[in-house]
């Protein structure tokens, strides 16, 4: 208690220094008084009694010091007297200090955003939602596949009933519906969920309430809805009394029952949901029957939250145990079926687990730009301590300790930081979006990235400063605190090639500048030339010359036989256009997010082995859908539309699954039990790509679209582009139903694209990083190669004397920028074989030590070296020698 009475003295004395400082000269005055009328007493002459009581009393100086230690906190005051004296050093050059910020900006702005991609986007993406550290992906599995799939209803029921290990599981599946306003329609995007979803994620509708347990169980028993608060507010004006309305979706009418609060927008990662609806509804949506009741039906994308203290391990390894025993009792639907957790960044079924990598390459790039901001700003800061070492020098000479000038010399170094850190964090929030632009937007889809600047973001940014301030700021402070009094009152000049020791530290920090630098444009390079690489890929269909679409006759409540005649009129007129060779529906169009139909298959006279997966992923198509979409036939025939419900079901396989289950037999004629229905083959068609261009071959089959499935995909042959064919297919379809409308019509390029648009981020962010981090590297170079030249003037004006031409000079300093070029591009380059091999999971038939990509990196830096030696090298031969040596 003493020490924080003496403690609060000496801080409330800080406060009232002025006060405390007149109240000190008042009592010295006094005892001073009172002393002098002692002696006067005495019989002391006036001036004697003075200054005996002087004598007496002490120094009044030292009196005064010895007080200011006793009743005030001087740590502190030196703190504020050196924020004041760098504050004013900042102002006297303005120059230097906005260089120095504004690198430091770039590095602290790039990492933090950066960090807040993460952050919003993979840590924690679901905002309003609690507990997300512990939340978790269910995803199934195949064994002997790199791919993941959907768990099915069942599945999902089973792990919930016999798993200790978690709290809670919720279904989850992101659709497409049309939104039905007066007469006419628009595209939303909604999701399927269980009925305990909100209650599971503590999200608490602030408008009427969520779904009930009996509301998920019955085939479209319950048309019900919940819509999102922007829905509410940008559809309904913010209605208060929405609850108990209906809103046409997908054709059926459903009750609103609950408005989700703001902020919470679903929990699919790149996409804002505009309406739940519960799991009985998911036959409407997403068609193909009625699924609750079948194992075989996966469309699932799950979740579930641990429960505190299990690990993640501990979870897998139960659910794991639950997925053998399931494979156990279900030996059909279940055969080499098993069931992962995945930690939220990592989520195969949505944006978080393609955005991964990228987002990962991008903090590490962001740190290094980082890095080769702080090199900058420590290089400024040793020429800026050399140019005051006179300054130092008598600070030295008068008495300052070191470690006082060390802290000095810190505190100018954490102002810039702590600046820079508020550029930074503007910097970020600025970008917080970046990632939102480069995500491939579709009609009646709300993009949804939240790049989250919270107080991790915040406490990463104070850290950042902490770490700037030691990096840039501990290596000149400790440098300058080391001179040489003798020799720094002394005028000297250093040489160009010979500075030895005076430029070693300023020359290892360019090195590191270069080194990193090489390393990301490397980096960009792979990323690119992988890029390029994957648009060189044949995905197994054509590309140019065909269009795609939709028609989403699922979500107008068409019937099959109202669906059948309206997709043959509708390619009859299509096809009657000027231009148009053919037009086919499907349910699936292919490189789209809709997942495939699925089946576990008997294949006839094939016998599969124990632990064999038997189910096969499958597309049903239309008549011409492969001539349409290019995709060469093997051996016999397309569908027909004679190929219908009444006709004998048949099959078509690709190349792959013909040889897995037939060997070198003729398919044709063979058989393919699926659902209890036996399939005929009658024909083989050449292997495509369906999801990814770097999807290896796999077994895949086709069944008509006509018996039995509606369709949603629409492809078009045609030479016409995307705008003149939707013009005619808006009017074809308001001629058939006025209620319709084509979706989005694109290339099938661009179709292709979008599914490789991580790649394209990648390839964006990596190569915006590298050009930053080369413009530092270059100011940096600059900044050594000028400092140089200035402090070798004498050197150089002796030589110019002597008879050196301006190209000797020109040479003389260039080879010296160029040599701590080299260097760190060969220091570089051994990191970069190292750690490039790091990108290898988002690089595409491109070898990681590709020895283009670094030749490409080796002459683009070497220009930008040769830039920065450039007007150095110019100035060198511009000096007057007699003045140099006058000077």
């Amino acid at each position: 208690m003493n020490l924080l009475r003496i403690f609060l003295c000496r801080l409330h004395g800080l406060f009232r220094r002025q006060k405390s400082e007149n109240d000190l000269a008042e009592e010295i005055r006094f005892h001073l008084e009172m002393q002098i009328q002692d002696n006067r007493r005495l019989g002391m002459h006036p001036e004697e009694a003075y200054f005996h009581a002087l004598r007496k009393f002490g120094g009044v100086d030292q009196m005064k010091e010895t007080y200011r230690d006793n009743h005030s906190l001087r740590f502190l005051e030196t703190v504020v007297q050196d924020v004041r004296f760098a504050l004013r050093l900042m102002r006297r050059n303005p120059g230097f200090s906005l260089l120095a910020i504004l690198c430091l900006t770039v590095g602290i702005g790039a990492t933090t955003a950066a960090f807040s991609w993460i952050e919003g986007i993979l840590l924690r993406p679901f905002p309003a939602v609690a507990g997300q550290d512990r939340m978790v992906a269910v995803v199934g599995t195949m064994r002997g596949a790199a791919e993941f799939d959907n768990v099915s209803w069942p599945d999902l029921q089973d792990l919930q009933k016999n798993s200790t290990k978690t709290e809670w599981f919720v279904a989850d599946r992101i659709f497409g519906t049309t939104l039905s306003i007066g007469d006419r329609a628009e595209r939303a995007s909604g999701s399927v969920v269980s009925a305990n979803y909100f209650q599971a994620l503590g999200v608490q509708p602030i408008l009427g309430r969520a779904f009930e347990p009996s509301e998920e169980m019955g085939r479209n028993a319950h048309p019900v809805t919940v819509i999102s608060f922007r829905t509410w507010k940008d559809r309904y004006k913010g209605d208060p009394a929405i609850v108990g309305k209906t809103q046409m979706l997908n054709g059926v009418r459903h009750t609103i029952i609950g408005v989700a609060p703001e902020g919470f927008y679903g929990t699919f990662v790149g996409y804002a949901i505009q309406f739940w609806v519960p799991a009985s509804m998911e036959q409407t949506f997403d068609g193909g029957g009625y699924k609750l009741d079948k194992r075989d039906a996966r469309w699932i994308e799950g979740f579930a939250r641990l429960k505190p203290g299990a690990t993640l391990a501990q979870a897998q390894s139960e659910i794991s145990t639950i997925a053998a025993e399931l494979e156990h009792e279900n030996s059909t639907t279940n055969r080499g079926r098993g069931i992962r957790l995945f930690p939220l960044s990592q989520t195969p079924f949505n944006g978080a687990g393609t955005l991964l990598p990228t987002l990962r390459i991008a903090l590490v790039v962001a740190c290094f730009v980082l890095l080769i901001a702080c090199g900058n700003v420590g290089n400024l800061l040793l020429v800026r301590s050399l140019s005051r070492r006179r300054e130092i020098s008598v600070r030295l000479a008068i008495g300052a300790g070191r470690i006082r000038l060390i802290r000095q010399l810190l505190t100018e170094g954490l102002i810039l930081s702590i600046v820079a850190a508020a550029g930074g964090i503007l910097v970020a929030y600025w970008c917080r979006g970046l990632v939102t632009l480069l995500f491939p937007a579709s009609p009646g889809i709300i993009i949804n990235l939240p790049a989250q600047i919270d107080w991790r973001v915040l406490g990463l940014s104070a850290g950042i400063s902490v770490f700037s301030t030691l990096v840039i700021g501990l290596m000149p402070a400790l440098r300058a605190s080391k001179i040489d009094l003798a020799s720094s009152m002394k005028a000297s000049s250093g040489g160009v090639l010979s500075d030895g020791s005076k430029s070693f530290v300023r020359s290892v920090l360019v090195l590191i500048q270069v080194s990193l630098s090489f390393l990301l444009l490397v980096g960009a390079g792979l990323m690119l030339k992988s890029l390029q690489e994957l648009k060189k890929v044949d995905p197994g269909f054509a590309t140019s010359g065909v269009l795609t679409t939709s028609v989403d006759l699922i979500s107008a409540g068409y019937d099959p036989v109202r669906a059948r005649n309206f997709e043959d009129e509708l390619i009859d007129q299509i096809q009657a256009i000027p231009g148009v060779e053919s037009a086919v529906f499907s349910r699936i169009t292919p490189f789209s997010y809709r997942s495939y139909s699925s089946g576990a298959i008997i294949v006839d006279g094939y016998v599969a082995a124990p632990d064999e997966q038997t189910a096969q992923e499958y597309n049903e198509v239309g008549p011409a859908y492969f001539s349409t979409l290019g995709i060469p036939m093997v051996s016999g025939r397309e569908f027909l539309r004679s190929d219908n419900e009444t006709a004998l079901p048949v099959a078509i396989v690709n190349e792959s699954f013909a040889a897995k289950y037939w060997h070198d037999r003729n398919p044709l004629g063979k058989r393919i039990q699926l659902d209890g229905r036996w399939l005929s083959v009658v024909g083989v068609a050449k292997n495509s790509k369906y999801r990814s261009l770097m999807e290896v071959p796999k077994p895949f089959f086709y069944v008509p679209l006509r018996q039995g499935a509606l369709g949603v995909g629409l492809q078009i042959r045609t030479t016409l582009p995307p705008a003149a064919i939707l013009a005619q297919l808006r009017k074809q379809i308001r001629s058939l139903d006025g209620a319709l409308a084509p979706g989005e019509v694109i290339t099938m390029r661009e179709q292709v694209d979008r599914m490789n648009w991580t790649q394209r981020t990648g390839v964006i962010l990596l190569g915006a990083f590298s050009a930053l981090a080369l413009g530092l590297a270059t100011i940096g170079l600059y900044g050594v190669m000028a400092y140089a030249v200035s402090q070798s003037t004498r050197e150089l004006g002796l030589r110019m004397a002597l008879g050196a031409r301006s190209i000797d000079l020109v040479r003389l300093v260039a080879s010296r920028g160029l040599r701590l070029t080299i260097g760190g591009v060969v220091f570089g380059a051994l990191i970069s074989v190292g750690l490039t091999r790091l990108m290898s999971d988002v690089l595409y038939q491109v070898s990681a030590r590709d020895p283009l990509t670094f030749v490409v990196a080796l002459v683009v830096i070497m220009m930008a070296a040769a830039a920065a030696c450039f007007f150095p090298a110019i100035r060198a031969t511009q000096i007057d020698p007699v003045r140099s040596l006058k000077d």
